[in-house]
């Protein structure tokens, strides 16, 4: 929650070439009210430009000029609204398969995914992958939103078919059926996207920004368990707080309250959180996401890379690890090869011992390769110079992940899914 009292939810955007989905995100920040006088009469000016008889909203968010000119998203932009209720984020994420990489990563961070489809085209190659990376990255909630349906005569049989076809898709993943919500729209019109849609009296459910309102970040919280890991240890060399020493970094999956037993790890020392420290505040409890200072009663052995959980919910200790891996560098990865793990603030040394499999993002399996080349997904084990304490990321998004560094030139090569 803000000061105000709005909730916050992190929402990742996907959808083919002209689906729609720069419009959509546009029409979204034109009704709600959240674009600047300035950039509103830039929009009627273009669109007079181009001859358009409507306002084209696509150029609210294709910031770069080769997006503008050649009508498609390439780079992920970060889109802030909001209503009296809500404040959200929007990842607006490419839809082309040589940007995979973009989209997994604008999408890592997000709880709901808006996957958009054309009325006039249903589901397509394109559909298969970003719905698969939406159930790779473990996205709480899914919007399949369908759109054009202006052009397809606001048909209800269209959307039907759409909607059945995506079923059987969603019957592959892990995925449950009320994780998924469809709903017809069209963006270029405003049909059920902040208002009702009198065209479509066949659809009796919330318009799409009524849909989002109504989640709550509760129920689209990552894990059940608490992750704190320590990036700064707090020592102030003053008077006031001369034995003062706190430890600073940001809450992930659950909370921590005053008075909860915990584990420090690698050491497994034990000890009781004296106190929570938010700016200069103390305060009883933290929420995930919260970024604060923790002490602790007993002067245990702590720095920078350790983390601090609750007695009972320790992640496991590990020197071989099995992930899930997309590609993010053109340097191809292969078995035998060295690189940097970084899991968190902590960096160490691993070896691919192999490459179980390209996996085919259309949920048909996975098939024999001995690389992996930008872009691609698939499995790989590891072997590491040193355990790191981890957890599954379907168990803890935070936790769960990690990125592939090259150790000559230290470019980002792979992001990593612990299974």
């Amino acid at each position: 929650m803000d000061v105000q009292g709005r909730k916050l939810i992190k929402i990742a955007t996907a959808g083919s070439v002209d689906d729609g989905k720069s419009t959509l995100i546009g029409r979204l920040l034109y009704e709600t009210n959240s674009l600047t006088t300035d950039k509103i009469e830039a929009i009627e000016r273009n669109s007079r430009q181009r001859g358009y008889d409507y306002l084209d909203f696509s150029l609210a968010t294709d910031g770069l000029v080769a997006e503008r000119e050649q009508g498609i998203t390439i780079d992920v932009a970060h889109i802030y609204f909001n209503t009296d209720k809500t404040n959200f984020i929007v990842a607006d994420t490419p839809g082309h398969v040589e940007y995979t990489r973009n989209m997994v990563t604008g999408a890592s961070t997000s709880q709901v995914a808006i996957i958009l489809i054309d009325a006039r085209k249903g589901v397509i190659e394109q559909t298969y992958r970003h719905f698969f990376i939406s159930n790779l990255l473990r996205i709480s909630h899914v919007v399949v939103a369908i759109n054009k349906m202006d052009l397809v005569e606001y048909s209800e049989d269209v959307f039907l078919k759409i909607k059945a076809d995506f079923d059987a898709l969603v019957a592959k993943s892990n995925f449950s059926e009320d994780q998924i919500t469809f709903i017809p729209v069209s963006a270029l019109k405003g049909e059920n996207i902040t208002r009702k849609s009198g065209h479509m009296p066949w659809y009796v459910g919330n318009t799409l920004l009524d849909h989002l309102e109504v989640l709550e970040p509760q129920d689209l919280q990552e894990s059940a368990v608490a992750r704190f890991p320590v990036q700064y240890v707090i020592r102030p060399k003053t008077e006031a707080y001369h034995d003062f020493r706190g430890f600073s970094g940001k809450l992930y999956g659950n909370s921590l309250k005053v008075g909860d037993q915990v584990t420090v790890l690698p050491s497994g020392n034990v000890s009781t959180i004296k106190g929570i420290h938010f700016f200069d505040q103390e305060i009883e409890a933290a929420a995930p996401g919260a970024s604060v200072v923790i002490t602790l009663v007993d002067e245990v052995d702590c720095s920078r890379g350790d983390m601090i959980v609750k007695v009972g919910e320790e992640p496991s200790s590990e020197k071989t690890i099995t992930a899930t891996l997309c590609q993010v560098n053109s340097k191809n990865l292969r078995v035998g090869q060295k690189y940097i793990l970084q899991h968190g603030v902590n960096r160490v040394l691993a070896k691919v011992e192999q490459i179980e499999g390209k996996i085919q993002t259309d949920f048909s399996g996975t098939q024999e390769t001995e690389e992996l080349r930008l872009n691609d997904i698939g499995r790989v084990n590891f072997r590491l110079s040193k355990p790191i304490h981890v957890d599954s990321y379907q168990v803890n998004r935070s936790n769960g992940a990690f990125i592939l560094i090259d150790e000559g030139s230290f470019d980002t090569v792979s992001v990593g899914f612990i299974e």
